[in-house]
């Protein structure tokens, strides 16, 4: 007496007779496997690269600025609208590149705000 074949009957898939009923090697019924290496890895990979970018810029600005203020530590005269003071001309130039840098950020929102008006 012979068992009957539990593939005519639906039941579980021999794992040994894998490609044997279809000559492509894959079930028609089953869809093929993902890939790991999808999209998924290659954000990891610039996320990382991102991160050492960010941080090898991080120190050069750094060693920039250490730089920047050991070579202009001498003190110097400043003269002010009301008053004259003495300081280092490190402290000048980082008062002027603040007064520079918060002119530049008060136009750009008067420009923005025009534009806006404007559309």
């Amino acid at each position: 007496m012979t068992a009957p074949d539990p593939r005519a009957a639906g039941g579980a898939r021999d794992p040994l007779s894998v490609g044997l009923d279809h000559p492509t090697g894959a079930p028609a019924s089953e869809p093929a496997p993902a890939t790991p290496s999808g999209p998924g890895r290659t954000r990891h990979a610039g996320r990382t690269i991102g991160r050492s970018l960010a941080l090898g810029l991080l120190i050069f600005v750094t060693v920039v600025l250490v730089l920047f203020v050991v070579f202009n530590g001498e003190t110097v005269p400043i003269s002010l609208v009301f008053t004259d003071v003495r300081a280092p001309l490190v402290v000048a130039l980082l008062i002027a590149a603040g007064l520079g840098a918060l002119v530049g950020w008060l136009l750009s929102l008067v420009l923005r705000t025009r534009r806006r008006h404007r559309s």
